[in-house]
């Protein structure tokens, strides 16, 4: 499992993480794609499902919050980047107003088996991505 960068300013925890069976769909679709990103969808199309779109294609503004950056970056190569690899860094969104009501929530990010009906890039692939939350301790969550 890979834990996002914390990117709000006054937390100590990260807000999102991914599996490693997740991750590794990302990498996948990374290299079909290019560079990802999530938006958190509010129940729309798929319910509350976390949508992938090649980075760019949804716009995001003032009414979005960024909760952190997925690194599914690989380790290894001699390329003269850090670490030895391109950075693969995929940002995670959610809309202002959904988030006044997840604000105490940690997202997971997973994937299991069958079709979402949303507009995501891993629906070809018959699986779908999905969120696993948590509550997060008090004093790390944004009030």
């Amino acid at each position: 499992m890979i834990e996002a960068d914390v990117v709000i300013e006054g937390e100590t925890q990260s807000r999102v993480a991914a599996t490693d069976s997740a991750v590794a769909l990302l990498r996948r679709l990374w290299e079909q794609h290019g560079p990802l990103m999530f938006h958190q969808s509010g129940g729309c199309c798929d319910g509350s499902s976390p949508m992938c779109y090649p980075a760019g294609e949804l716009f995001t503004s003032a009414a979005d919050v960024l909760l952190g950056h997925l690194d599914i970056s690989e380790s290894g190569g001699e390329d003269g980047t850090e670490g030895g690899v391109e950075p693969q860094s995929i940002e995670f969104w959610m809309s202002t107003e959904q988030f006044a009501y997840w604000r105490h929530t940690h997202l997971t990010v997973d994937v299991v088996p069958g079709r979402g009906s949303g507009f995501s890039v891993e629906s070809p692939e018959g699986v779908r991505f999905i969120i696993r939350s948590r509550l997060m301790e008090t004093s790390d969550a944004f009030v």
